[in-house]
């Protein structure tokens, strides 16, 4: 990046805003780069061993709170918000979706994930507010990112005004909940910055007390190695025996908290189609996807957030929510399928195929889907945003 610039930073950035309207945003802020607030959470919660196997997050170490360190002349965070409930989202799509997270033989995957992948979506469309910038003023260092470098997104989003950190330590609004995407750019350019919002959680516990896994340990922290969303796509380890229980029918993230947040009765629909429900991966059932061949999954996930996992932990996710439906209802069907295909799933799902089968004896009591009880105490620190 170049050394820092003068602009007519007021006009320029109600032009921003305009710009950032008409490629699908719903809003945007500036944020200055002294994060330095922000360290002492972001170390605690590495040095707890939050972050589990994503090595990644210690080897950034500070850099994550040090905008001007990951871009060398960076004075300014442009932050945007992108809305992706899907356009034909129904009034009561929260009750529908609380009613799929434990449905024997449902395969329920994050509200987020059953569209285009959102990285290509908000990349292309934050270069495109950075091409359209540049050629009102000329060219001007900057760099984009959608969660694809350490970038303490929610601490930004927060501090120019997008939102709250929330308990479950996502970005909250008042006029949109969390269902939400965002993005940053990292600007020379000395636009002024916008102001925070203020708090609205209150005494309000519903996330804590929604996490299947007890993942939200305390307030505002979160130990990663209990999330489902950690467990389904970030960890390519076996999922801890203790914690397949509680998957229930989750294969691909879990939205429990976000269904639990008051705030989400104002969750927006997506301006633009490319988060519109795949057909394939609008209400799926575990036997429709364990049938998926590599080949076809490959086909199927083209596009999709869901295809980094890639099919052997697919295959694992999808043994688990198999056999938290065989231990709740008989299905030989399923049951037959998984027992045929378990040469195939790979040596590390095979293993989770085997634990499936073998809830078809379990007594049913013996569900611990959906159960905050199993939260186990934890020394607890700040998480930082991902």
């Amino acid at each position: 990046m170049r050394t820092e610039r003068h602009v007519d930073g007021p006009s320029l950035l109600e032009r921003l805003r305009i710009w950032a309207h008409e490629a699908g945003f719903s809003q945007i802020g500036v944020a200055d780069i002294d994060l330095a607030a922000a360290e002492p959470g972001l170390r605690a919660w590495l040095e707890a061993g939050f972050h589990g196997s994503m090595a990644y997050m210690a080897a950034h170490g500070m850099k994550r709170a040090r905008p001007a360190e990951l871009v060398p002349g960076t004075v300014r965070v442009i932050s945007a918000r992108m809305d992706y409930l899907a356009r034909d989202t129904p009034a009561d799509w929260v009750e529908t979706e609380r009613r799929r997270v434990d449905a024997p033989g449902e395969a329920v995957i994050s509200i987020y994930a059953r569209g285009r992948d959102y990285h290509k979506v908000l990349r292309s469309r934050l270069q495109g507010l950075a091409d359209r910038l540049a050629a009102e003023i000329g060219p001007f260092g900057h760099r984009v990112f959608v969660d694809s470098a350490p970038v303490l997104e929610v601490e930004l989003a927060s501090r120019c005004g997008l939102g709250w950190r929330g308990k479950h330590t996502l970005t909250l609004a008042r006029d949109a909940g969390s269902m939400f995407f965002l993005g940053e750019i990292y600007v020379d350019l000395a636009l002024p910055v916008t102001a925070p919002e203020t708090a609205h959680c209150g005494q309000c516990t519903a996330c804590l007390d929604a996490c299947p896994t007890g993942a939200i340990v305390a307030p505002y922290r979160v130990d990663a190695r209990r999330c489902i969303s950690y467990l389904t796509i970030e960890s390519d380890e076996p999922i801890p025996l203790e914690l397949r229980p509680a998957l229930g029918s989750r294969i691909y993230g879990c939205d429990d908290c976000q269904l639990a947040c008051p705030w989400n009765k104002f969750a927006r629909r997506a301006p633009l189609p490319d988060f519109d429900l795949r057909a394939d991966l609008a209400a799926p059932t575990l036997l429709a996807l364990w049938a998926w061949d590599e080949a076809t999954f490959l086909k199927r996930t083209e596009g999709s957030p869901i295809r980094r996992i890639g099919w052997q932990r697919w295959r694992r996710n999808l043994a688990v929510a198999a056999g938290n439906t065989l231990r709740r209802q008989d299905d030989p069907l399923l049951a037959a399928a998984l027992a045929a295909g378990r040469d195939a799933a790979g040596e590390r799902a095979a293993e989770h195929v085997a634990w499936a089968l073998a809830q078809r004896s379990s007594p049913s009591s013996s569900s611990a889907s959906g159960n905050p009880a199993i939260a186990t105490s934890v020394d607890s620190v700040t998480r930082p945003a991902t």
